[in-house]
């Protein structure tokens, strides 16, 4: 009989067959808020009032879709991932920064972090008292779902320059990346989350790259060498997190303001995905820029544990797709990975920075409910 890998008890059994990425639409009121408290002329207790009955808004009708894990929609934060980069000890903002790479369009968000010293677990990250006020606000039954970036954004853009001046090695900076997210993730766990999802654009850009330097031996080893890092600070992370917890990661090719960074398919970074111990994969799969299904099974790496969630449903546009052609591609999926084994989601969140995408909270709740209704008709759970 051929070896089988053990079932680990997880508390939950996500991914759901329909999830959600995690970030939503800022209603107005907030994002007027949030100016006022930057401008001072609101104080931060108006503010808090008003993001809270934002937030209870929106925990509301992802239950009433019927969303078994649902999050705050990143109400608190600016910025998908510098806000939780700014909540670690030795890591700064940066104001009217520059990126080595810009949104198709040219656009950006101007800011971003720097190293200001070591880089270590803070006990006062602002996440966790965010994360306490969702868990007040959800009704019995309903799971309190986490997001976070990858701890290896802090190795793109510059982020960690000068770190010469804390660490003896390249070595010592990543394991002391992988040890502050570690102990991070620990600490949700105690304040009762068992759904982590990890937000991760660092894949796309590197499936970029390597498919981009293939005919550049030098350049090409690099991106090779950043993938090897990213492998292991991941593998390090995960191994310090509790064994019940539900860790999933989301890979984004970017989701700017209804646009975009990165192409390329998963073929590109699969050789350093396929063990990492993730419980599940949201893979963005709404374009043609995702490539085929064919990857998926070496991403699935044949781990009964794993669920794959198809990020078919575009959230960066308001038009709805066809339910069939929809299932006709978790069909073409399900002939890599078997359909017990995948799941459904929008290919990411509606608001990655507070601006959001170009679609209308209407348009928002449309895709969500259609994700429920073709979930629903695939699978029987």
């Amino acid at each position: 009989m051929a070896w089988q890998k053990p079932t680990i008890k997880k508390a939950l059994d996500a991914p759901y067959r329909a999830d959600l990425v995690g970030s939503l639409l800022r209603p107005a009121e907030l994002k007027e808020a949030h100016a006022a408290l930057a401008a001072g002329t609101k104080s931060p207790e108006d503010v808090a009032a008003i993001q809270k009955a934002a937030i209870q808004h929106i925990v509301d009708e992802q239950v009433r879709l019927g969303f078994k894990a649902v999050t705050d929609g990143e109400f608190s934060r600016r910025y998908w991932h510098l806000d939780f980069l700014w909540g670690l000890e030795g890591i700064d903002e940066i104001k009217h920064a520059t990126y080595e790479h810009n949104f198709k369009g040219d656009i950006n968000a101007a800011a971003n972090v720097e190293l200001t010293g070591p880089i270590s677990y803070n006990p006062h990250h602002p996440f966790f008292k965010a994360y306490s006020e969702l868990q007040s606000l959800l009704p019995e039954g309903v799971v309190a779902k986490q997001t976070i970036p990858s701890p290896i954004l802090l190795f793109r853009d510059h982020r960690t320059d000068g770190w010469e001046k804390y660490y003896d090695s390249r070595e010592e900076l990543l394991d002391a990346i992988a040890t502050a997210y570690g102990d991070t993730i620990n600490q949700f766990y105690i304040l009762g989350c068992r759904y982590l999802q990890i937000d991760d654009t660092n894949w796309a850009y590197l499936i970029q790259n390597l498919k981009d330097t293939q005919n550049d031996i030098a350049k090409h080893s690099e991106f090779v060498q950043l993938a090897h890092d990213a492998h292991d600070v991941i593998e390090e992370m995960l191994a310090m997190a509790p064994h019940d917890m539900v860790i999933t990661s989301h890979i984004c090719r970017g989701n700017f303001q209804s646009t975009y960074l990165f192409e390329g398919g998963y073929e590109y970074i699969v050789e350093f995905l396929q063990d990492l111990k993730y419980d599940g994969l949201f893979l963005e799969y709404d374009t043609e820029r995702a490539g085929g299904f064919a990857p998926l099974e070496t991403l699935w790496n044949h781990d009964q544990n794993k669920r794959i969630v198809l990020g078919l449903i575009t959230s960066k546009f308001p038009e709805l797709e066809d339910e069939a052609a929809i299932r006709a591609k978790i069909d073409a999926a399900s002939q890599y990975v078997p359909l017990e084994n995948l799941a459904l989601s929008t290919q990411c969140g509606f608001a990655s920075t507070e601006e959001g995408n170009k679609v209308t909270e209407a348009d928002q709740w449309a895709k969500l409910a259609l994700v429920q209704k073709i979930a629903g008709d695939v699978w029987s759970d």
